[in-house]
């Protein structure tokens, strides 16, 4: 198994990014990790309260794209965990530039700065998105599924594949991909469907339900997807992808149904809005390489993970409601 002494973690102080820095640091205890994030509307150092005394954990607030930091950064790790993303579609639809700045060109600069530091290893984290939408009896997503990307976030982390996958073929890069269903959770920004739904509810406001609710996402938990990465890390050969999913298909209407029944809410509260533009309507994942290649799958239930994900929530309104409350400006 692969071991490193120190990894670059981008856009730690995210929801997924901060989940990871949590598991390795508690994993492994000879392992450090710098953490470069801007802190951009999703970046929340209150994620990493419970590390940030920690020896062995360093946050660096900058951008992927500053050259001479990411390269005095790049010098010091033997492995980037690459999660620094734009990546609510809404808002890719609102303002596109953004998506492209942060999801193609800093990939880039964290590539070539990998490259022109030796080769450093190179884990890029994207999503199920760049493959497009699923009929509803079209079989999984897999890593042989043709690239169809609907909006502009998922052109833009296809983009970004695209990239890490041809400096591997051009100069032999050590990289990984990842390729995840929706991820859910504990300190997921509040604008996502679960922590919306539940934090409306505690505020006792309706919840948005896109178009007729029947758009179906395949739900991953967070902790899961951390081990997913894990076993990729350590693991995982050299210049491949690897698809995570949670073998949970689930329409938004059924999750709000879920939703409703844990908060004690009826469907009185349901406010069914204009579908988004582009509007997927079915993404699955076939995860059957990890599972036969790395031995990995993913443990917790759907039932068991949401209503964690629920109570959490209900136990940390410091948490989101300054988060709410600034993006609601």
């Amino acid at each position: 198994m692969q071991k490193y002494q120190s990894i670059l973690v981008t856009g730690g102080a995210g929801f997924i990014g901060s989940n990871f820095i949590r598991y390795i640091l508690k994993k492994y205890p000879d392992y450090k990790i710098i953490n470069l994030d801007a802190l951009t509307y999703a970046g929340n150092p209150a994620n990493l309260k419970s590390v940030e005394n920690n020896p062995r954990y360093e946050f660096v607030r900058g951008d992927i794209n500053d050259r001479k930091l990411v390269n005095d950064l790049m010098k010091r790790v033997d492995l980037v965990v690459h999660f620094a993303a734009e990546s609510h579609v809404d808002r890719s639809i609102e303002d596109s530039d953004v998506f492209a700045r942060t999801n193609i060109n800093g990939t880039l600069n964290l590539l070539e700065s990998a490259r022109g530091n030796g080769g450093v290893r190179f884990h890029h984290i994207s999503t199920d998105e760049v493959f497009g939408s699923l009929g509803p009896t079209d079989p999984p997503f897999n890593e042989e599924t043709k690239y169809d990307p609907r909006s502009p976030y998922s052109a833009s982390k296809a983009a970004a594949d695209h990239l890490v996958r041809a400096y591997y073929h051009t100069y032999q890069l050590p990289i990984t991909i990842s390729n995840c269903s929706n991820n859910y959770g504990p300190y997921q920004f509040p604008e996502k469907l679960i922590p919306l739904f539940v934090t409306n509810l505690m505020e006792n406001k309706k919840v948005p339900v896109y178009g007729t609710g029947q758009n179906i996402r395949d739900w991953l938990h967070v902790e899961d997807h951390c081990r997913a990465i894990d076993k990729i890390i350590h693991q995982g050969k050299i210049g491949e992808t690897y698809c995570v999913g949670g073998d949970n298909e689930k329409t938004n209407l059924e999750i709000t149904e879920e939703i409703l029944e844990l908060m004690e809410k009826d469907e009185s509260m349901i406010e069914y809005v204009e579908d988004r533009q582009g509007h997927d309507q079915r993404y699955a994942i076939d995860f059957s390489k990890i599972k036969n290649e790395l031995g990995w799958e993913p443990k917790i239930s759907w039932k068991e993970g949401l209503k964690q994900t629920v109570d959490w929530y209900k136990n940390n309104p410091g948490w989101w409601k300054p988060l709410k409350e600034k993006t609601s400006k």
